[in-house]
């Protein structure tokens, strides 16, 4: 009788996973981030750009993350809008091709800093053996990075967060350095030698960090279109949404400082819930299960994040 309970208790449990119309994880939803490249308030100036290799390898950590949906860095985006705009002036040999503008993906979050401190020493014996763009030698010096991060809100320009993180590498034996400045091309021969160790460190760090931060950090999508009882919203597969997801629906109220315009608040007032029956890579299409009235432009958030 015992093992018979206990059997259905299972099934019971089971089926309570496994229906849908469960409420959206919020540890698997992704969200849009964009690296300002970190300037470097170090006295620290050599060979390569320590700002370049900094954002590199944190760009790098955070998609290996999977909570991330990983923009190009600053530069990277205004060089894109620079190009756009260029073949749009009529200079350009277009060949028929049309200028498709109003396609790039905003960032919900922001991450910059400043390198606050940096230092890297090598003390090598013997002559070495150079090969591409390595060296080996026989010793390992030390390297030593200190960095200030924020988390930015795109939407407000408000810091959500900042952390100073360390990354600090001693150790002997051999001696492996990296020439080569161009570290996208590389960036696994960097990580190997001791300032890639010490960035890689202080990044692990810095990237936990913000991992941990996104509980604390409103995830939001907006209502695309809404026809009859299909509701179709600008998160998809992209963003970690899935079938059966379900998301409160409503008016954004922002409350704003009357002095500042500081955004101290914002709350959704509930119109509706709906729950994801189709996602693509960008969208989802929903249908509505509780209340009505759902329009264009309203805001959707995870049901436990709404509550």
């Amino acid at each position: 009788m015992r093992k018979k309970t206990v059997f259905f208790m299972l099934i019971a449990m089971c089926a309570a996973i496994c229906l849908p119309g469960a409420a959206a994880a919020k540890n698997k939803l992704r969200y849009s981030i964009t690296v300002t490249k970190f300037e470097n308030r170090s006295n620290w100036r050599g060979r390569w750009d320590i700002g370049d290799a900094w954002g590199a390898v944190l760009t790098d950590s955070l998609q290996q993350t999977g909570r991330f949906i990983v923009l190009g860095e600053n530069d990277m985006r205004k060089a894109a809008l620079a190009e756009q705009d260029f073949a749009m002036s009529g200079r350009a040999a277009g060949g028929g091709r049309k200028v498709v503008t109003g396609q790039m993906t905003p960032a919900q979050l922001l991450v910059k800093g400043e390198i606050v401190h940096f230092s890297e020493e090598t003390s090598e014996t013997g002559m070495g053996i150079g090969f591409k763009n390595f060296r080996i030698g026989g010793k390992v010096g030390k390297a030593e990075i200190q960095v200030v991060m924020y988390i930015i809100d795109s939407s407000t320009g408000q810091v959500m967060a900042s952390k100073r993180v360390t990354g600090k590498v001693a150790k002997r034996g051999l001696a492996l350095g990296y020439t080569n400045s161009d570290f996208s091309t590389n960036l696994g021969g960097f990580r190997k030698t001791s300032a890639g160790q010490a960035i890689s460190k202080a990044v692990d760090d810095g990237v936990k960090f913000l991992v941990e931060k996104l509980e604390e950090i409103p995830w939001t999508g907006t209502v695309i279109l809404s026809r009859g009882s299909k509701v179709y919203i600008n998160r998809g597969e992209r963003e970690g949404v899935e079938k059966g997801d379900r998301f409160v629906v409503g008016e954004s109220e922002v409350l704003r400082d009357p002095d500042t315009g500081e955004v101290l608040d914002e709350s959704v007032e509930k119109v509706g819930v709906i729950e994801v029956v189709k996602t693509k890579k960008k969208i989802s299409i929903c249908k509505v299960v509780e209340g009505s009235g759902i329009a264009k432009g309203m805001t959707v958030k995870p049901v436990e994040e709404a509550s």
